[in-house]
């Protein structure tokens, strides 16, 4: 089978943003490649260690490549993602004069070869992310989370995953429920199950995420503790309390609101868009955990929090990205 493959050409600033855009446009896989420089800065506080593959990409950058099957109107994808890329920019973020290439390739030249790169990670005191492909002997401490991401969802490695990870094993408390809001892999709820959550919410737009989550989630040997469900936010458990339908209160949610802790790992301008509702499914006492903020919305999600009542307890940075830790009061 010849696939229709897309690149753009940009900023690791933007990574995040640009692979969403074209995963929404109907990509079947996306794939990307950072510097290689051997300068580049990597925290490796924990024994982390990091694939460094010879490239001529310059510090900073970063390609990313979207693969999209034979019929798809390319035409319309490329003038779809150029404006959606133009619009960053009104986002403060730095795309760097990108540039977009369309070609066509076998699927064999790409289906599996981003799996070279993706190797088993520490990526916090107790928390090991570890592809299906790949042996490992973990230490007595460690707690694995097995992962097979697919090609279009998140390893793990993302500064804005890895934070939460690390944020999450000080949040999370043994007996909790959590909700994660924006699953896509469920490497976030299968990281709080492993701390110790007694059920966890997992909740994506996406349905093939949500079959990626529900995957992933067996093959942790968690899908008793993890309930996956397609929803746009919190809107499940929105037409659940309102009654809006009959349907829609038979549908089991694993969790028992309020909850204790919710994480959600999207970008600012959507964070924005549910602080309330996050708030209103917390207990008194709960634990917001936001990630997914750029630097320069920093202020903007703090003051959306103060507005609805949380107290802001702490924030955490990585490369230009920062996890808010929030309490309901």
């Amino acid at each position: 089978m010849r696939w229709h493959e897309v690149t753009v050409h940009t900023t690791e600033e933007a990574i995040e943003m640009i692979s969403n855009f074209i995963h929404e446009l109907g990509a079947g896989g996306v794939s990307i490649e950072e510097s290689g420089t051997l300068n580049k800065q990597r925290d490796t506080s924990l024994g982390q260690w990091y694939e460094l593959p010879l490239n001529d990409i310059p510090e900073g950058r970063a390609v990313i490549k979207g693969y999209f099957s034979e019929g798809t109107d390319m035409d319309e994808v490329l003038k779809s993602l150029t404006q959606s890329v133009e619009q960053l920019a009104e986002f403060d973020i730095d795309t760097g004069n990108p540039t977009f290439e369309l070609q066509d390739v076998d699927d064999e030249d790409w289906a599996n070869a981003w799996k070279q790169y993706f190797k088993p990670l520490r990526v916090s005191e107790r928390l090991t992310i570890k592809p299906t492909w790949e042996e490992y002997t973990p230490a007595a401490d460690e707690l694995i989370i097995e992962l097979d991401p697919g090609m279009a969802f998140g390893t793990g490695t993302h500064a804005t995953t890895a934070l939460c990870l690390r944020t999450l094993e000080g949040v999370v408390k043994p007996g909790d429920d959590v909700i994660d809001v924006g699953t896509g892999s469920g490497v976030l709820a299968i990281a709080a199950a492993k701390l110790g959550a007694k059920r966890v919410l997992a909740l994506d737009l996406d349905p093939v995420a949500v079959s990626s989550a529900q995957e992933n989630a067996r093959l942790n040997g968690l899908q008793n503790q993890i309930t996956v469900k397609h929803s746009d936010l919190l809107q499940v458990l929105q037409e659940q309390t309102d009654g809006r339908s009959e349907a829609a209160a038979e549908v089991p949610l694993g969790v028992r609101l309020p909850v204790q802790v919710v994480v959600a790992n999207i970008l600012a301008e959507i964070i924005l868009l549910f602080v309330q509702d996050v708030y209103d499914v917390l207990e008194p006492g709960g634990t917001y955990v936001v990630s997914g903020v750029i630097k320069s919305k920093q202020q903007d999600v703090e003051q959306a929090l103060a507005a609805v009542g949380f107290s802001v307890t702490g924030q955490y940075e990585e490369q230009d990205w920062v996890v808010i830790v929030a309490r309901k009061h």
